[in-house]
């Protein structure tokens, strides 16, 4: 694994656990040679997760849009910035540089990014863990949620189990490191349950 994307808030956040977690990551991405991709921010814990990886000696490779480098949002000392037009655009770059994501604790920005690259698993268009850092119990009502959704009959069990969990860094990257993408296919499976409806 040569990059993970990591998704997170552009504020602090009010527990010092959410900085602390940040800067533990970036360290342990550096360690570990892994380089980093999230989008280009020097605020909030999007800062001090590419500050940490900086300082450990790794590298940073950052996209942002335009709209926000041009409000001078964007990290002066990060090794590679790309800025692109949209949010897509800078979505899509990311997905397509990292080779697995994480969500640290971040607002609704991060849950969409978090959730798009997790559809895209689900419907086999990669093969890219994704995960959660749940620092401080931040993801807990989600990962509740997550589980209702199985049980509700929206999303299959195997799906649900590719959304990685954990509560330190270092666990949740030897997760991504021994992680297997489901083989259940989500489109034949929903072709197959409206098949099975209709007798």
């Amino acid at each position: 694994m040569q990059r993970i994307g990591v998704f997170c808030g552009s504020s602090p956040g009010n527990q010092p656990e959410y900085t602390q977690a940040a800067r533990e990551l970036g360290k342990i991405l550096a360690e570990r040679k892994i380089g980093l991709v999230y989008g280009g921010g020097r605020v909030g814990l999007m800062g001090e997760l590419a500050s940490a990886v900086l300082s450990a000696g790794g590298e940073v490779t950052g996209v942002i849009t335009r709209y926000l480098y041009q409000r001078e949002l964007a990290h002066p000392g990060i090794t590679q910035l790309q800025v692109v037009e949209t949010m897509h655009e800078r979505k899509a770059l990311m997905a397509e540089l990292a080779d697995g994501f994480i969500a640290l604790p971040g607002g609704l920005g991060t849950i969409e990014e978090i959730f798009e690259v997790l559809t895209w698993s689900q419907l086999g268009l990669q093969r890219k863990p994704g995960g959660l850092l749940n620092v401080c119990g931040y993801y807990d009502a989600l990962i509740r949620f997550l589980d209702h959704t199985v049980f509700a009959g929206f999303v299959a069990a195997e799906h649900r189990q590719m959304i990685l969990v954990d509560t330190y860094p270092a666990r949740l990257l030897d997760q991504f490191e021994n992680y297997q993408p489901p083989e259940i296919d989500k489109v034949k499976l929903v072709i197959e349950e409206t098949h099975r409806s209709r007798f």
